[in-house]
């Protein structure tokens, strides 16, 4: 056996989600239904997915009653190292090998479209979950791609559009040098010059850059009004926090956290971020529904509290089941169709439609980080600045590209 075969078969067994011990024993002579996450599990996207997006997927089959067509249901995960090439051999081996019947998470946009495209060959549905870029539901969109929770188009669109109208009219990025780093340079430039402002200039940073201090330098000297951050998880940790110390801010530069999450702000420390502004699908005190899903989650990872991909990942497996479920099937033609037919409801999103290429149409917020000052319990961060509806949030359908809209 390979080492890769047996890392999986490690990761299988370790990931097998509890039962009733009643369940187990009538159920085990049925071949499982499997969901295979691939994700980071040990780089800069970790804590903003990684093991939490297990937890919130087992969650989501103790809410679906641990089996589905009279089959126990197991998770798999396995760390994709943010590199194409592992999560393509990954993903081959999980589906040739190991019966997997649904993937899901994929971390680095990178990866995720390597993903995308062993999954389309293999005519298995993909749970994008964890991947940002807008080029997925775009001109690389697959008939068994369903994109979750956000994407570079609408992150750009939300707070890009945003600060520029609010004054932030000259703009230099920072940009993390790859796919999604690309995309989401890509989306909000556009948003930014659509409000009425000007581009600068911007600069490429290796993913998992410790040091980012030459790159707010050159930010500084271009004299740009706002400095958009195109990165996401302790990439961006890094620039807040080294920004901090420079005082880079003090002098009227604001910055762009285009992609930031509750984790993130945890790690740097509320004031640090204070008045950062950005925008998701998704924020743990969002109603009493999010706040029950939350407290189960955090029981389980130590305190924390969810962020934007763990709920999507709970929202992909919930809906996912529902369809199987629904077609009597695992069959991905039958499955993905019935997807796209459905709408989504889940403890934070209720009859959300999946669009034609993939998309699921969550409503949007607009976020900002609240001062110390008025936070009145631990993790409450954020003040709501707007509700996008979908319609203004996600990238028209026209306009995206996706091959399997006929003009």
């Amino acid at each position: 056996m390979s080492k890769l075969s047996r890392r999986i078969l490690i990761s299988g067994l370790a990931a097998a989600p509890l039962a009733r011990p009643g369940i187990i024993r009538a159920q085990s002579s049925s071949k499982p239904v499997k969901i295979g996450l691939l994700s980071d599990m040990s780089g800069p996207y970790r804590d903003v997915g990684g093991p939490g997006n297990k937890v919130a997927t087992e969650l989501a089959i103790t809410d679906f009653g641990g089996s589905v067509l009279d089959r126990p249901i197991q998770v798999l995960q396995a760390d994709d190292q943010n590199k194409p090439d592992v999560s393509t051999s990954l993903a081959r081996q999980w589906i040739d090998d190991e019966g997997v019947d649904v993937l899901a998470d994929g971390a680095a946009s990178s990866s995720g479209l390597a993903i995308q495209q062993v999954c389309r060959e293999k005519k298995k549905i993909y749970l994008i979950t964890g991947p940002a870029s807008s080029d997925f539901t775009g001109k690389q969109c697959s008939p068994y791609g369903i994109h979750f929770s956000y994407d570079t188009y609408a992150l750009a669109h939300g707070t890009g559009g945003a600060l520029t109208k609010a004054g932030g009219t000259t703009w230099y990025f920072i940009t993390a040098d790859y796919a999604f780093g690309y995309a989401l340079e890509r989306d909000t430039m556009n948003a930014v010059k659509a409000a009425g402002g000007k581009i600068l200039g911007s600069t490429r940073a290796p993913l998992g850059t410790a040091d980012f201090s030459s790159y707010l330098v050159q930010a500084q000297a271009s004299g740009a009004k706002v400095i958009g951050l195109a990165n996401a998880g302790t990439d961006t940790q890094n620039c807040v926090k080294q920004a901090a110390e420079f005082g880079l801010t003090h002098g009227g530069v604001r910055l762009a956290t285009l992609l930031i999450q509750i984790s993130d702000i945890n790690a740097l420390g509320q004031k640090v971020c204070e008045g950062l502004t950005f925008t998701n699908s998704f924020y743990w005190d969002l109603d009493d529904k999010t706040r029950a899903w939350s407290k189960r989650w955090s029981a389980k990872m130590g305190g924390m509290v969810p962020g934007l991909l763990h709920a999507g990942s709970y929202c992909a497996a919930n809906h996912w089941l529902k369809s199987v479920k629904a077609v009597g099937s695992t069959d991905s033609d039958a499955v993905v169709a019935k997807m796209k037919a459905l709408p989504v409801n889940d403890f934070y999103n209720d009859n959300v439609k999946v669009r034609q290429d993939g998309r699921v149409m969550h409503v949007m917020y607009l976020w900002q980080v609240k001062p110390v000052a008025e936070s009145k319990s631990k993790y409450d961060f954020l003040n709501k600045v707007a509700t996008i509806p979908p319609a203004d949030a996600w990238r028209p359908l026209a306009d995206g590209g996706c091959p399997l809209i006929k003009a």
